[in-house]
């Protein structure tokens, strides 16, 4: 199967429109999602304009009990323009995401407090969390974190950088 195709409206996406596509399902508090995130961060930064990268989230609740709030508090940050600041924070910063964390977080970015805690457990940031999973899900493909696809076909090799600019030359 594949996966649903990328909505440059909806999809956080970075890197140039002609480049190969890496899209990850992941999960902000998965010690292999964070592996990932600073591989294909290697990646981007070697081929620049050649690679797009976009993140959508499975946060697996059931091992994982603050991924959720994370994944909400992204999109909390997303509508105030500050998705991949607060990505990188989730990632770097995966051992810390009580809720205290993330609210400091939130302000480190000087994002309206107010806001952001209205929006991280409003109807929008949920809502868009679930679009990501339920995309996952309908995939058949993704079962854990991280998954990744490849100008819309499943990725199974490594995540590793060397990997991935292996497959992207193919």
């Amino acid at each position: 199967m594949r996966m649903e195709p990328l909505d440059d409206a909806v999809d956080h996406v970075r890197g140039g429109p002609a480049g190969r596509l890496i899209v990850e399902y992941g999960d902000y508090e998965c010690p292999y999602s964070r592996r990932a995130f600073r591989e294909i961060g290697h990646v981007e930064r070697r081929l620049g304009d050649g690679v797009r990268f976009a993140f959508r989230h499975f946060p697996l609740t059931e091992i994982h009990p603050h991924a959720l709030a994370a994944a909400t508090a992204a999109e909390a940050a997303t509508l105030q323009d500050r998705f991949w600041d607060m990505h990188e924070l989730l990632f770097r910063r995966q051992a810390a995401l009580e809720d205290d964390d993330l609210r400091r977080y939130a302000a480190e970015l000087e994002l309206d407090m107010a806001r952001f805690d209205s929006d991280r457990t409003g109807a929008a940031a949920l809502g868009r969390v679930r679009r990501d999973m339920e995309s996952g899900m309908a995939s058949g493909e993704v079962q854990g974190t991280p998954t990744l696809f490849i100008d819309g076909v499943v990725h199974r090799g490594g995540y590793d950088a060397a990997t991935l600019l292996e497959a992207l030359r193919g």
